[in-house]
């Protein structure tokens, strides 16, 4: 644990680096390029923050507290006619990670979008190429338009993966308040790129229908247009898998993820709830997931060799997020609180709880922000306890566009 001295200290330094920043932030601009029947639009992200954890007992392993460069972010958006769109975008920060032998990041791959969107048919537009899946409200939400520096565990990529290479059919009705998609993707999330599918060449299958009334609520966390009407969106979504996950080198390493939930050697249901409201300048999301599985072997150890998975044969996981947000447009100040609980098996006793509340400055709207976010570890399950139970991050993103 720091002591009181020590964390002044650090808030301090904290201070005079964010403080450098800002004045460094002067603007921003959007390019774009057309010949009257192609555009092309450019933009990109920059963010960086400094970590700082606060220990258990006993441990004295302080190499998460530093800075960090998040997001170095390049976007190319086309519109070719009323035909053909497409998006390509790269993160180079996590790019540079990934290839220096850091820990792959779910949340922040190297390789964030390339897709083409195919609008000519016109009872269905169709998406193909490698992308996020239409699952889950929070994952949806681009970054910039957060007060955190991180989704909750349950959509951050740990559990279920948030992109993967595939085709999407999208269709909307009733003046875009209601949304369908359906898909089919290869199945191993990320890891995809890496090559072949597995053993069992199956695909995953993924689907989502959304509600908004009285118009369309965009993947936004922050009622940024301080709406004069309430406005509501529910979700719902599901995704199945089944594979077979060979032993061996020629299969990716980090399929199955942190929690060995990602990708597993058998079936896989996962099913969500999401709601949205929006009303002058506050919001509030709340989302949970129910993942069921059914591995191939009855020994797998995601059943935990206990008796009552021997007749069971499945295992349940999954959790809620609960989040408020008020936006004080005369401050340009937002003001989040995050409440999240995950279970990572029904066979383990227990759950792990945690809060975060954030809160950020819009220097130029969106586009320049100084962010802070807090994490308080409450509860913690057995299955993978933490070395930290406090965490503190402040920084400043950068958009162009």
């Amino acid at each position: 644990m720091y002591s009181i001295s020590q964390l002044l200290l650090k808030m301090k330094k904290i201070y005079y680096l964010v403080a450098g920043m800002i004045v460094a932030v002067s603007g921003h601009a959007q390019l774009s390029i057309t010949n009257g029947q192609h555009v092309l639009e450019i933009s990109g992200m920059v963010s960086s923050y400094y970590n700082m954890r606060s220990l258990k007992p006993g441990e004295d392993d302080h190499k998460k507290d530093r800075f960090r460069l998040r997001d170095a972010q390049l976007q190319l958006e086309g519109r070719i006619g009323n035909t053909w769109e497409y998006e390509l975008q790269m993160d180079f920060a996590d790019q540079a990670a990934s290839s220096n032998g850091a820990d792959f990041d779910p949340e922040n791959p190297g390789l964030m979008d390339a897709y083409l969107v195919y609008k000519g048919l016109g009872f269905v537009d169709v998406q193909a190429g490698y992308g996020k899946l239409f699952y889950s409200r929070n994952s949806m939400v681009p970054f910039i338009y957060s007060a955190y520096w991180q989704r909750p565990e349950l959509t951050r990529g740990s559990l279920f993966s948030q992109r993967d290479v595939g085709v999407t059919l999208m269709k909307d009705f009733w003046n875009q308040r209601l949304h369908a998609y359906v898909g089919i993707y290869t199945g191993l999330g990320e890891l995809s790129l890496n090559g072949d599918n597995d053993a069992s060449g199956q695909p995953e299958y993924a689907a989502r229908f959304e509600f908004s009334y009285p118009s369309r609520v965009r993947y936004r966390e922050i009622d940024a247009n301080v709406s004069p009407t309430p406005l509501f969106t529910i979700g719902i979504n599901g995704r199945y898998a089944n594979k077979v996950l060979p032993d061996g080198e020629e299969f990716p390493v980090n399929a199955q993820g942190e929690y060995g939930l990602k990708v597993l050697n058998g079936k896989k249901y996962v099913y969500g709830f999401d709601a949205a409201f929006h009303y002058m300048g506050f919001s509030a999301q709340f989302e949970m997931h129910q993942i069921k599985g059914l591995p191939n072997l009855p020994d797998d150890p995601l059943l935990q060799n206990l008796p009552a998975s021997q007749t069971k044969g499945y295992f349940l996981a999954g959790g809620y997020v609960a989040q408020a947000n008020y936006f004080i447009k005369d401050w340009h100040t937002v003001l989040s609180a995050r409440y999240e609980e995950l279970d990572l098996s029904d066979l383990v006793p227990g759950n792990s709880q945690r809060f975060s509340p954030a809160i950020a400055y819009q220097i130029n709207g969106f586009d320049a922000m100084v962010k802070f976010q807090y994490f308080r570890i409450w509860k913690e399950e057995a299955i993978d306890p933490l070395k930290w139970d406090e965490q503190f991050r402040l920084g400043l993103q950068l958009t162009f566009k």
